[in-house]
C-alpha cells in the first residue's frame, strides 16, 4: 500500500510546481475531463512532443514530470484514454483533454476490490483528513 495514495492523512505538496519550473521547461497543465459525465479525471503536463502525439493518434498523451519523459497514457496500464477534444483556456497556458476512458478507469490505483479507479479525485478533504468517495473505496 502506498500511503500517499490511500491514507486519510492529507499531505499535500505544495512544492510540485517549483519542482517542475527547476527542473523541466516547456510544460503545461492539462485538465482530463471524462466527454460522457463531465467529471475530471486528473491534470497531467503537456509539452509541444505530447500534443502533437495526442493530435496524430487520437489519445490522451503527457510528459511525465517525475520521470521526465513522453507518458502515452495506458501503454503499461491498459487504461488509455481515447481523445475527444483539447480545448485551450483563454491565456492559452492550459488545456482540456475531452476524453473517454477505453476500459475501467483513468487512474493508476486501484480499489480495494482490484478495479483501477476512474478518477484520480477519488478522496475529499474533511476538516483536514481524507475520505474515500463512494464509489472509489
Amino acid at each position: 500500500m502506498n500511503p500517499l495514495e490511500e491514507s486519510n492523512i492529507l499531505k499535500l505538496d505544495f512544492s510540485k510546481l517549483e519542482k517542475i519550473n527547476n527542473t523541466i521547461k516547456g510544460v503545461i497543465p492539462a485538465i482530463i475531463q471524462d466527454v460522457k459525465t463531465g467529471r475530471v479525471l486528473m491534470l497531467a503536463y503537456v509539452n509541444k512532443e505530447a500534443l502533437d502525439y495526442s493530435i496524430k493518434n487520437n489519445i490522451a498523451v503527457f510528459w511525465s514530470t517525475s520521470r521526465n519523459e513522453l507518458w502515452v497514457k495506458g501503454k503499461t496500464s491498459g487504461e488509455y484514454l481515447d481523445l475527444k477534444g483539447i480545448y485551450v483556456n483563454c491565456e492559452q497556458n492550459s488545456l482540456l483533454y475531452k476524453v473517454k476512458i477505453r476500459s475501467a478507469g483513468a487512474c493508476h490505483t486501484k480499489n480495494k476490490n482490484g478495479i483501477p479507479r476512474k478518477s484520480c479525485y477519488y478522496r475529499k478533504i474533511d476538516k483536514n483528513k481524507l475520505l474515500f468517495t463512494e464509489e472509489d473505496k
